[in-house]
C-alpha cells in the first residue's frame, strides 16, 4: 500500500514539476523531521525532508534526498563507495500517512521566509529534481539526506544565513554520535564500527552534527537570517504533526555480548583441556585464524581499494590480521614451520597490547569485541607455548 501511494504521488508530482510555477503569498516552506524506526538499521537514525505547500495552487510537495534504487549495480557501487542517491519529489500527505503508520514522529518547522526567498528555494528544488540534476554521490557523514537540506540553504543564501552551534555542549566524535542511535541494533553497531576507521573518531563540529536529522532540526531552531544587521530566526513556528506512541522493543539474547561471551567461555574450557592433555585443538585455531584473516583482507580492501574514506586507517587490523590466512594453512600440518611459533607469540602479544591499551587507542573500538579478542589472545598464547615445548623436545 505504501509503495502504491508513492507511485501515485510520483506521477502527480511529475506533472506539476513540468510546469514553471510561481508560489503565491499563501505558500510556506518547512523542514520535516521524522523519528527513527528500529526495525531497519538504515531507518534507525531518523530522516529529514523539505515540504513546499501552497494551498492557492494545490501544491503540497515532499522533497526527499534519501531516494535510492536496487538496480543491477547497486551492490557493486555500494562496495566501491560509489553510492548514488537522488532527490525524489512526492505527495506530502501520502508520505506523512506512511510515516505515521510506522509510528515515526513527525516534526514540522515552518520557516519565516520572504516571498522572494521561498521562490528562490522552490526554483532550486524544481531544478534539482530534474532527472539530469537529481542524482548525487552519497556519503553517510558528509553528503546525506540531512546535510543536503542544510546545504540547500547554505548554498542559496551564503552569509545571509547563520547556524548558531553554541547550543551544542557535547564533544562527541562522529562515531560516538552514530553509536547513540544504534542501542537497539547491536549487531549493526558492531559491523559498522568494525568497518569504519580512524577518520570518524574526529571530534564533530556543530556543523557536522547536522548529518543526523535530530541535530539538523535543532540547528534550524538556532539558525538566523541577517536582515539589515538584525538576526531574524529562520524557524517561524514548530508543529508536532505526530508523536510516536511508546513501543516496547524486545532485546534478543542473541546479541554480541552473549555470543562472544559464550565463545570466550568455550575457548577457555577447550584451552584448559588442551593444556592438560598437552595437545592442540587445531579446528578452533583454524576457525579463528581463517575468520580474522578474511576480515582483515576485507578491511584492507575497504581502505585501499574503495572510495569509502571513512574506512581508512582502521585499527581493527591490529587483531583482524590478513596474515592469519597464511597461518591457518599450517594449523593441521604435521610438520609446522619454525616461524609459526614465533608468529603465534607475536600476535598473542599484539592482541594483549590492544586489550590493555583499549582506552588509549586513537580509534574507539567496539566494546563487544573485548571477549572475542580475549579468546583470540588465549588461543594464540596456547599455540606459542605448545610450539615452544615441541621445539625443546
Amino acid at each position: 500500500m505504501k509503495r502504491l501511494a508513492i507511485l501515485i504521488s510520483l506521477f502527480v508530482c511529475s506533472q506539476a514539476l513540468s510546469q514553471r510555477l510561481s508560489l503565491s503569498n499563501r505558500s510556506q516552506i518547512s523542514i520535516l523531521t521524522f523519528g527513527p524506526d528500529q526495525n531497519e538499521i538504515f531507518n534507525a537514525f531518523g530522516h529529514s525532508a523539505i515540504r513546499v505547500v501552497d494551498s492557492a495552487q494545490g501544491i503540497d510537495y515532499f522533497y526527499n534526498y534519501g531516494v535510492f534504487t536496487f538496480d543491477d549495480n547497486f551492490y557493486l557501487n555500494f562496495a566501491r563507495g560509489h553510492n548514488y542517491y537522488k532527490l525524489g519529489v512526492y505527495s506530502y500527505p501520502a508520505n506523512r500517512d506512511a510515516y505515521i503508520a510506522d509510528n515515526r514522529f513527525i516534526h514540522e518547522q515552518v520557516l519565516g521566509l520572504t516571498q522572494e526567498q521561498k521562490q528562490k528555494i522552490f526554483r532550486y528544488l524544481m531544478w534539482n529534481a530534474q532527472p539530469e540534476n537529481q542524482t548525487y554521490l552519497y556519503d553517510y557523514f558528509y553528503n546525506n539526506c540531512s546535510t543536503k537540506i542544510r546545504d540547500v540553504f547554505a548554498d542559496l543564501f551564503k552569509d545571509e544565513i547563520q547556524f548558531d552551534g553554541s547550543f551544542i555542549k557535547t564533544t562527541y566524535t562522529i562515531r560516538q554520535l552514530e553509536d547513540r542511535y544504534l542501542d537497539f541494533q547491536p549487531w549493526g553497531d558492531l559491523g559498522i564500527n568494525i568497518g569504519l576507521g580512524l577518520p570518524i573518531d574526529k571530534k564533530a563540529t556543530p556543523y557536522e552534527y547536522m548529518y543526523l536529522p535530530d541535530y539538523l532540526e535543532s540547528s534550524f531552531d538556532h539558525a538566523y537570517f541577517r536582515v539589515d544587521g538584525i538576526s531574524v530566526p529562520l524557524v517561524k513556528k514548530k508543529i508536532i504533526i505526530y508523536s510516536s506512541k511508546p513501543e516496547k522493543i524486545e532485546r534478543s539474547i542473541f546479541n554480541p555480548w552473549n555470543v562472544f561471551g559464550f565463545i570466550l567461555a568455550v575457548t577457555i574450557l577447550i584451552t584448559v583441556r588442551d593444556g592438560m592433555q598437552k595437545k592442540n585443538s587445531g579446528w578452533l585455531d583454524f576457525i579463528f585464524l581463517l575468520t580474522t584473516g578474511v576480515l582483515g583482507i576485507v578491511l584492507l580492501l575497504l581502505w585501499f581499494a574503495t572510495d569509502h574514506h571513512a574506512c581508512a586507517k582502521n585499527f581493527n587490523l591490529l587483531w583482524a590480521l590478513p596474515t592469519n590466512l597464511v597461518a591457518c594453512v599450517w594449523v593441521f600440518s604435521q610438520k609446522k614451520p619454525k616461524w609459526l611459533t614465533s608468529y603465534f607469540g607475536f600476535i598473542a602479544v599484539l592482541n594483549f597490547v590492544v586489550l590493555i591499551t583499549w582506552a588509549l587507542l586513537p580509534q574507539q573500538l567496539n566494546v563487544f569485541l573485548i571477549p572475542l579478542i580475549c579468546a583470540l589472545t588465549l588461543r594464540y598464547f596456547m599455540n606459542w607455548r605448545l610450539g615452544k615445548r615441541s621445539a625443546m623436545n
